[in-house]
């Protein structure tokens, strides 16, 4: 037994001095390739004194670190299905999507989202002139702002609507969706886009309108009033004004929004996302957009969160700069800080400091997402919970991974359609022919 613990040590020493040499040798390669003025073996911290390339500068120059992994805003994003939720056996006639914000009050976690449930499925945007009072067209389409709660963000249980279509004519009559929380001088605040019309008649047209109580449990008051009016003809914003998501900041309200424009018949995807700011003093308004608008030039939902003296965007889906996570140290012009993959859909995060004023924003660790195709239907999307560290507060480097396995299963669900195949089969044919 001694004799064996003796060699594995003579082993481990062995090793230990093989594996030194080879470090030293690593330095003193990279110390005669400095020496040529070459780029080092042992990656600098510091930008190299000597000509780079646009890529390797832009390492240096367009990210806090040369490494993602040391980046406090980059991560991977993990999902956990939820617990307390019956979606009617997923056959599309129940909907829960675009989750708010979550906040933790009276000793339990909030969140609010679009929510439907009707007797039919919807006949889809295309189909938009058989949607009728009780039929939808679209999955948001016929839609109530409902409310759930948590004690530990895993297992919800819902309490019902929180704010109802009100009545013809008011903004919203049609449906209320894609709501988000803001918490103001001891008042709440829910901002949603407000349909006054089938989504798909001529597209997916809204204005966004505001809600308020005294209680996250209500009653909430709808004004009856758009809040963040469409732009003037030929605007970016002049049809859609989405996913309305106040923060505060510098003491005002910032109410970030999306807009889709752009929409020509010859292009496939046939519009553009980008997303806009207008800043208030008041939840109720006038609120003043952004002289730069649009300040985001991708993503298909807003998802921001203080970090530091600035705030930090998911940019997922759509656009030159999707599954990117982004930073404006001004909360206004966007650098991009990651890249990143699997983020999270329509996410609302749980954001402790997103009313507090902050200048030092803590960042974000989890919050809930959904998830739309659920079980092959493109009609039935559901709410899921995601965890990621783009925080200041831990450092967890199991989420820090540079990339994700993907199994060969998950690969093929994304394989060729008929008409690409029998594409690739002519391209071949003509090759042989000739």
């Amino acid at each position: 037994m001694k004799h064996t613990i003796v060699l594995t040590l003579v082993c481990f020493m062995l090793f230990s001095c093989e594996n030194s040499v080879k470090i030293k040798q690593g330095e003193n390669e990279s110390e005669k390739l400095n020496s040529k003025n070459e780029f080092p073996f042992l990656i600098p911290e510091e930008k190299p004194n000597r000509p780079l390339s646009k890529a390797v500068e832009r390492n240096y120059d367009a990210y806090e670190h040369i490494r993602p992994e040391a980046s406090e805003l980059y991560s991977q994003f993990k999902y956990t299905k939820l617990k307390g939720f019956d979606y009617n056996n997923g056959d599309g006639t129940i909907t829960r999507r675009d989750p708010s914000k979550v906040i933790f009050e009276n000793g339990k976690y909030y969140v609010w989202y679009t929510g439907r449930k009707s007797p039919v499925k919807p006949v889809g945007m295309a189909n938009a002139k058989e949607a009728t009072n009780v039929i939808p067209s679209s999955d948001w389409d016929l839609a109530d702002i409902w409310y759930a709660t948590s004690k530990d963000g895993f297992t919800w249980e819902e309490q019902g609507i929180a704010v109802p279509r009100p009545p013809k004519p008011q903004p919203g009559w049609r449906s209320v969706t894609t709501t988000d929380i803001l918490k103001w001088k001891g008042k709440y605040y829910l901002y949603f886009q407000a349909f006054m019309e089938a989504s798909g008649l001529r597209g997916d047209f809204c204005p966004v309108s505001v809600a308020w109580a005294d209680s996250p449990d209500g009653p909430w008051h709808h004004t009856g009033k758009v809040v963040l009016p469409n732009g003037s003809e030929g605007s970016w914003d002049q049809y859609s004004i989405h996913d309305p998501y106040p923060l505060v900041h510098d003491g005002k309200i910032y109410l970030y929004y999306k807009g889709d424009f752009d929409k020509r018949k010859e292009f496939k995807p046939s519009k553009i996302r980008m997303q806009g700011l207008a800043i208030a003093n008041d939840p109720l308004g006038p609120f003043v957009k952004h002289p730069l608008n649009p300040v985001i030039n991708s993503g298909h939902e807003t998802t921001l969160f203080p970090f530091k003296e600035g705030v930090a965007a998911i940019v997922q889906r759509d656009g030159q700069e999707h599954n990117t996570i982004q930073y404006a140290k001004d909360w206004v012009n966007f650098d991009i800080a990651s890249i990143t993959e699997m983020l999270p859909i329509a996410a609302g995060p749980f954001v402790p400091d997103a009313f507090t004023n902050t200048k030092d924003g803590r960042g974000i660790t989890w919050g809930l997402s959904h998830v739309i195709n659920a079980g092959g239907n493109w009609r039935h999307t559901i709410l899921v919970r995601f965890d990621c560290d783009l925080s200041q507060d831990i450092d967890d480097q199991k989420m820090k991974d540079h990339y994700i396995h993907y199994r060969p299963e998950y690969l093929y669900k994304f394989g060729l359609t008929g008409q690409q195949k029998e594409r690739i089969k002519k391209q071949t044919e003509a090759l042989k022919a000739h």
